[in-house]
């Protein structure tokens, strides 16, 4: 079932678009059914649940951070994680960037925008990114990468709405890719979940974030 609705999705994807499947909560054993079908991109809400599941999981999965990282919690996940979606502050950007430079390596990270009609979600204003990236602070990063944006659309039936959404930071990312300098390299575009990854993938998303639909909601 697992290995089916993968196959399915990956024949969904357009060239440039990749799948991470959501494993938040889920057995250690449902993650190796999706690795056997393929899928080699897993993405964790919580840095604890992520690092308790990777040593138990093969070398060669791409961990993604999903959720809001914690500026203490980065040292738990800094030797292997693959991508962080949720930068939203240059504190943080900080921290990832000393962390990462423990273990020698470079980071890849996303700013997480807000682009959601709702109160709970994190993430920068259009301003606020476009601030972070001209800082001159980011100069004295060199173990991070930035290579993109994610957003996460409002929790609605009104496709219109989630398209509007997603069209606006597709925009975003137009722009801030305009801007030159030697840390930002961007190529990445998360957005679009179970629910909404087909409008997604239509408005120029290259990383969709699966869960449900692949493993059934919990």
């Amino acid at each position: 079932m697992v290995a089916d609705t993968i196959r399915l999705i990956e024949s969904e994807l357009p060239d440039k678009a990749k799948l991470i499947a959501v494993t938040k909560t889920k057995p250690v054993e449902l993650l190796r059914e999706a690795y056997d079908a393929g899928c080699r991109r897993f993405g964790e809400n919580k840095v604890q649940e992520m690092a308790d599941k990777q040593p138990q999981l093969p070398a060669d999965v791409e961990w993604h951070l999903i959720g809001h990282l914690q500026t203490n919690k980065v040292k738990y996940i800094a030797s292997f994680v693959a991508l962080v979606h949720s930068v939203d502050s240059l504190k943080l950007l900080q921290e990832v960037n000393k962390q990462a430079a423990k273990h020698n390596r470079i980071i890849d990270c996303l700013l997480q925008i807000y682009i959601a009609d709702e109160e709970t979600k994190f993430g920068l204003s259009a301003d606020e990114a476009e601030a972070l990236l001209q800082a001159p602070e980011l100069d004295g990063l060199p173990n991070i990468r930035i290579i993109g944006l994610m957003g996460l659309a409002t929790n609605t039936d009104d496709d219109a709405k989630i398209r509007r959404e997603f069209r606006s930071l597709k925009q975003l990312y137009d722009k801030l890719g305009q801007i030159q300098r030697p840390m930002l390299h961007f190529q990445e575009l998360s957005m679009g979940m179970s629910n909404d990854y087909h409008i997604a993938l239509e408005e120029g998303s290259t990383l969709v974030r699966v869960g449900s639909a692949i493993f059934g909601s919990r």
